[in-house]
């Protein structure tokens, strides 16, 4: 049997990060800097605890969507953001041209 949880992702700007919040309890997160108009994306993380679960891809996409709203860029450091982007093309229009080698 299992319970229906909440999934919330939040910016917790303060921290330089979006947050993936399951019932409230931190899962993960995605950390950024914004620098230029550019927003890196040096480094994803979710608990052991809450493996397998989509979370990393929940706040990554919520994470880029959140930077595309704000009209910035992304420099995709972190290898899961990079490894999203290459996954949904969509989202390669944020990734200038100087940083395209991490998702081809």
């Amino acid at each position: 049997m299992s319970e229906e949880q909440t999934i919330t992702v939040v910016d917790a700007a303060d921290r330089g990060r979006f947050e993936v919040l399951v019932d409230g309890a931190l899962a993960g997160f995605t950390e950024y800097v914004d620098r230029d108009g550019v927003r890196t994306f040096p480094h994803t993380e979710v608990d052991d605890a809450y493996a397998g679960r989509g979370l990393a891809k929940r706040v990554i996409r919520e994470g880029l969507d959140t930077t595309r709203a704000a009209g910035l860029q992304v420099r995709p450091v972190c290898p899961a953001v990079a490894g999203f982007i290459k996954k949904n093309p969509d989202y390669a229009d944020l990734v200038p041209e100087q940083y395209r080698d991490a998702i081809s």
